[in-house]
């Protein structure tokens, strides 16, 4: 079985402490430090062995003109001024960022496949299982999910390696997405990556 590693929102505004971005991690969050060990995990161990791994971010142009202002979510966005492309908001965190040649999708509405190219380039890895993790995982990471396993892919959600600013919304996302993909955690994940042949 092939696989390929979704890595979703990585990025400044969304994780750094310095962020706009507060659906993922609280400013005062002790768990950040966590997350960020997790999903390094993650990413280097989907690296290691041969899990392909494709950076997802949102971003958007400069005055929000591609920004569906439609709920809350993207209305604040627009407000405050996150995830604009070209700013270091928009940039993936550090500790987090692809290496050259790794695959990178931008997307601009909260399933990540929505008219982003994503479908294409995940067919493209000939992979038939998915792990997914990101920020936040009541947003990109269910609506992605979800998507994915409509279009066929057998799919893990990574639960460590994804947060919420609200403990309970984290845990009431997981456990519906679990009739939908398997739950696991980083180390069940790069267990299974080094076990396929």
């Amino acid at each position: 079985m092939k696989a390929a590693l979704l890595a979703m929102h990585y990025q400044n505004d969304v994780l750094h402490v310095d962020g706009k971005v507060r659906v993922g991690v609280a400013a005062d969050d002790p768990a950040r430090p966590r997350l960020i060990a997790s999903a390094a995990r993650l990413i280097a161990g989907a690296r290691a062995n041969g899990v392909l791994v494709i950076f997802v971010r949102i971003a958007f142009a400069p005055g929000y003109a591609d920004c569906l202002r439609n709920c809350t979510l993207f209305r604040r966005v627009a407000e405050t001024g996150a995830v604009l492309d070209g700013e270091w908001g928009a940039e993936f965190y550090e500790e987090l960022a692809p290496l050259p040649g790794e695959a990178i999708v931008t997307h601009k509405r909260n399933n990540p496949f929505w008219a982003s190219g994503l479908e294409d380039v995940v067919r493209s890895t000939g992979a038939s299982r998915l792990y997914v993790a990101g920020i936040a995982t009541n947003h990109v990471v269910e609506h992605g999910a979800r998507h994915a396993s409509d279009l066929g892919y057998e799919v893990a959600v990574v639960a460590d390696a994804c947060n919420t600013a609200q403990a309970h919304l984290h845990a009431a996302s997981l456990e519906t997405l679990a009739m939908l993909a398997d739950v696991m955690n980083v180390d069940e994940a790069v267990a299974q990556m080094e076990a396929m042949p």
